[in-house]
């Protein structure tokens, strides 16, 4: 009875694994630090480098601090290589620099 238990168990706890890691496969995420004295207020992403996008960053990245940010789903068909600029709370837009996303552990810093 307790090994039957135990066996259970074990395989209840090896389908939530399998369950999160489909889950992160299908999710695509990366980090921006914001490394500069003003708070981000938007990021803008193209794909083609002329048509931005705003991504949703909420109320923005406080100076010095990372954010994890997730494309949103409808995006999994465009290409990793996206153009990418950040919009200050002063109104100044950072230089458009091109990355790739499909990068593991990629981290965009703001200077």
């Amino acid at each position: 009875m307790k090994s039957t238990r135990i066996a259970l168990l074990a395989a209840a706890l090896l389908l939530l694994s399998f369950s999160s890691l489909y889950a992160a496969e299908d999710e695509y995420s990366f980090k921006v630090h914001n490394n500069t004295k003003q708070t981000i207020k938007k990021i803008l992403v193209s794909e083609d480098g002329e048509e931005y996008g705003n991504f949703d960053i909420g109320n923005g990245i406080k100076a010095g601090a990372t954010v994890t940010l997730v494309w949103d789903k409808s995006t999994n068909s465009e290409s990793c290589t996206q153009y990418f600029k950040a919009v200050f709370a002063n109104g100044e837009e950072s230089e458009a620099t091109k990355f790739d996303f499909c990068e593991d552990d990629l981290t965009l810093e703001f200077n």
